[in-house]
């Protein structure tokens, strides 16, 4: 019970989530495009399957290379407790990793590519001589281009191209794309919020360190409302194959449950803000969830 629970930290179960429900909503929206009403639920399977070993990798590399910081940051993860050594982490990211590319490679291009430049990226973000999460920039880069660019470009054209052997991108997933960019950037910029003492000692330059806390807070919250306020307008205005009444309501549920968990968070609480960090990842699920639904009863 200890290893799987273990097994289930490494793997930061908030991620994995994350990852798997961006991939069942593009394959359901490429569905929603298709003419041919074949599930093709052995291509979902295994995509989530490489997706997954590349999310694993990912995470798995950066507790690597951060076990110093984590003994301060995050000590529960298991290769800054000890639970696991670094033979282990290292045989969990190399496994990983191959089962991502063989099926990757197996499944076609846009899977392969899209399992290739994550991996690139990753590793660019945790290892040297790059170590892209030093500079809060890259760092934040790094996040965005892959939650937001890389999974929704490219794993829909990966469903799409194999479901009706076309490349057209319509324009929910556009809008889809552009949410999560906003999404990503936020996200990158909170992780590092209650991290901030063991950063300041190794030397990582995250915004929160370089405004302070409050500001980044302030001003990423504010793009949450913004994206919000995005969501429930314009498709009254642009045509996105979708239920407009239904999609504003879900945007207006989230943008209330995102002010209700505002008003509770305490800044000077480092607990306080991992419990809001990870919140807003169920913010970023529910926006999967609500274009989904808003898609499939249009």
């Amino acid at each position: 019970m200890e290893l799987i629970r273990n097994l289930i930290r490494f793997s930061r179960p908030h991620t994995v989530i994350g990852t798997s429900l961006s991939i069942v909503v593009l394959y359901l929206l490429a569905m929603s495009f298709s003419d041919n009403r074949e599930l093709h639920l052995g291509i979902l399977a295994l995509t989530l399957v490489s997706c997954l070993g590349a999310n694993i990798y990912i995470v798995g590399l950066n507790q690597i290379t951060d076990i110093k910081i984590d003994r301060i940051n995050k000590p529960w993860l298991p290769l800054a407790s000890g639970a696991f050594s670094l033979r282990t982490g290292y045989w969990l990211v190399s496994i990983s990793i191959l089962i991502s590319l063989i099926i990757a490679g197996f499944l076609g291009r846009y899977l392969f590519l899209t399992v290739v430049l994550s991996l690139c990226i990753g590793t660019a973000y945790s290892l040297p001589p790059l170590r892209l999460k030093r500079f809060y920039f890259w760092a934040a880069f790094c996040i965005i281009a892959v939650r937001s660019l890389i999974v929704n470009l490219l794993l829909f054209l990966h469903f799409h191209f194999l479901m009706n052997d076309s490349q057209h991108i319509p324009s929910i997933i556009w809008l889809l794309t552009g949410a999560m960019f906003v999404y990503s950037i936020v996200i990158a910029w909170f992780k590092d919020i209650p991290d901030m003492e063991g950063d300041s000692r190794f030397q990582i330059r995250t915004l929160s360190l370089h405004w302070g806390a409050r500001s980044v807070f302030r001003i990423g919250n504010l793009l949450l409302t913004a994206v919000s306020v995005c969501l429930i307008l314009l498709p009254f205005t642009v045509d996105f194959s979708l239920n407009r009444r239904v999609f504003a309501v879900e945007q207006l549920l989230i943008l209330a449950f995102l002010w209700i968990a505002i008003f509770r968070v305490q800044l000077e609480n480092p607990d306080s803000i991992r419990r809001y960090y990870l919140f807003v990842w169920v913010l970023f699920f529910l926006e999967y969830i609500s274009f989904a639904i808003a898609t499939l009863s249009a």
